[in-house]
């Protein structure tokens, strides 16, 4: 046990294992464009692992394509990955045994929160379907941005910060800790670890 009462877990890559199915799912929805250009988001996605879907759209239009996109534009394809991602991670095998494990084990210890870079309404599907939502309290995602989610968050449950801790694997989750004054744990990226200030397990 940890001086922690409130747990607020990032999904992907810390709860499921969903890069390589994720990167699929990009790859899909710009099967159209040069393979060198959608390869550049690919990375862009994998460094970025807290940013939602509607931002990566955008910045693979603006950024390496140097083209306008709709708001219209963006949702059609967020829905079409969207689609894709219902069908492809729905199966119980791409969660991460470790951190299912304590989760299931300490449930009723902690306050459960998923906060995620990955569509809310996507999430919650995803947690029904593979029957882990009972876990949490609340499953919150894009497009609210995390440092959002997190923000309000603190603020309807009136959690004290200092009994708060984020686990995320991407530099965005470290970012979503400091900006809400919460503490951090780095999980699945040793890159992180440095700025880990507790170890669950």
């Amino acid at each position: 046990m940890i001086n922690k009462k409130n747990i607020l877990w990032d999904f992907d890559g810390v709860i499921l294992d969903s890069m390589a199915v994720r990167d699929w799912g990009f790859e899909e929805i710009f099967k159209k464009f040069d393979r060198d250009k959608v390869l550049l988001l690919l990375n862009f996605h994998r460094k970025n692992g807290g940013l939602s879907r509607y931002v990566k759209i955008r910045y693979f239009y603006e950024e390496i394509l140097e083209k306008e996109i709709t708001e219209n534009e963006v949702l059609e394809y967020a829905n079409a990955f969207s689609v894709l991602m219902k069908k492809e991670l729905v199966n119980p095998t791409n969660l991460i045994q470790e951190s299912l494990q304590f989760i299931k084990e300490n449930y009723k210890n902690y306050s459960f929160h998923i906060v995620s870079g990955s569509d809310g309404e996507e999430l919650r599907y995803l947690c029904e379907k593979m029957e882990i939502s009972s876990y949490f309290m609340s499953i919150e995602g894009s497009p609210t941005p995390k440092n959002q989610l997190v923000k309000d968050l603190l603020k309807q449950h009136n959690y004290e910060i200092s009994e708060c801790v984020l686990i995320g694997d991407s530099i965005n989750d470290y970012e979503a800790s400091k900006v809400n004054n919460i503490s951090f744990m780095s999980y699945n990226n040793s890159e992180l670890d440095k700025y880990s200030e507790i170890k669950l397990f």
